[in-house]
């Protein structure tokens, strides 16, 4: 008859017992906790894991978002609490709550921001962006004559489908400064091919300062420009920004404040 008998440790446990704290949080993959452990109040076991393990989660959360804001792209910080609504006319079945909430993302709906230089596109399109990354949507940000280069370039080396198949995968794809630099007629084309893939499969963002009757002095072809349009319009929420520029407006305020400030210091050294 065959007793039971204790085996021994083989090496290789021997060796994960020897560990320290940081390597076995490693081989477990919870990479926060060697840094948050000791922050967790101590009341009980079951309580302190379970702190423990939720605070790795909010850890691994917080940085799902970093990393989903770094890879959109974007050129500088704008949230929607900064973002003064006044000079934009919103259509009336669009509200700000609506927009706030990114149920067009939801809905595979556009939106489009057009009117002048320096009225707040760009900071709601990027607000907008943040917005959807804190919410654990994969964001993409260009400037849309880096979007053609991108598109060019990645054409000439034989990687555009995998260009597009990336930009296939997101779940908002934000186009900026549409109007500002003519493009070439295959570099408008690859444009009309981003757009069409997103087409109801997607959200789209575009900013403009032309309205769309001027879009083909851009995009050089007439039947082009109107099936792009036509892509981007179904579906979309169109705003229209109204009102002077906000950087002129700052620019105007800071040289007004200068010139009191040098008068009051004349007037100063004068009476002196």
């Amino acid at each position: 008859m065959t007793g039971w008998c204790h085996r021994r440790p083989g090496k290789e446990v021997n060796s994960v017992a020897k560990l320290s704290l940081k390597e076995q949080c490693k081989a477990l993959k919870l990479a926060h906790i060697p840094s948050i452990y000791l922050e967790v109040t101590y009341h009980d076991r079951e309580q302190y894991l379970t702190d423990l393990f939720a605070a790795e989660l909010e850890e691994r959360h917080a940085k799902k978002i970093r990393n989903l804001i770094k890879r959109a792209g974007f050129p500088a910080h704008k949230t929607l609490e900064e973002f003064d609504w006044s000079p934009v006319t919103l259509p009336g079945s669009t509200t700000i709550t609506d927009l706030a909430e990114l149920t067009f993302i939801e809905r595979r709906e556009n939106v489009l921001a057009l009117g002048a230089v320096g009225t707040g596109k760009t900071h709601l399109a990027i607000a907008l962006g943040i917005r959807a990354c804190m919410e654990g949507r994969s964001v993409r940000f260009y400037r849309c004559l880096d979007l053609v280069n991108a598109l060019l370039e990645n054409h000439r080396q034989g990687r555009l489908r995998r260009l597009m198949a990336e930009l296939e995968k997101v779940d908002l794809i934000i186009i900026d400064e549409l109007g500002f630099v003519p493009l070439l007629r295959e570099g408008a084309e690859l444009l009309f091919n981003v757009v069409a893939q997103a087409y109801e499969r997607q959200s789209i963002i575009v900013t403009s300062n032309l309205q769309f009757g001027q879009w083909n002095t851009v995009l050089g072809d007439n039947r082009l420009t109107a099936a792009l349009i036509d892509r981007l319009v179904h579906h979309a929420h169109i705003l229209a920004f109204e009102g002077e520029s906000y950087r002129l407006q700052r620019a105007l305020s800071t040289i007004a404040v200068n010139q009191s400030d040098n008068k009051e210091d004349s007037i100063t050294s004068m009476a002196n």
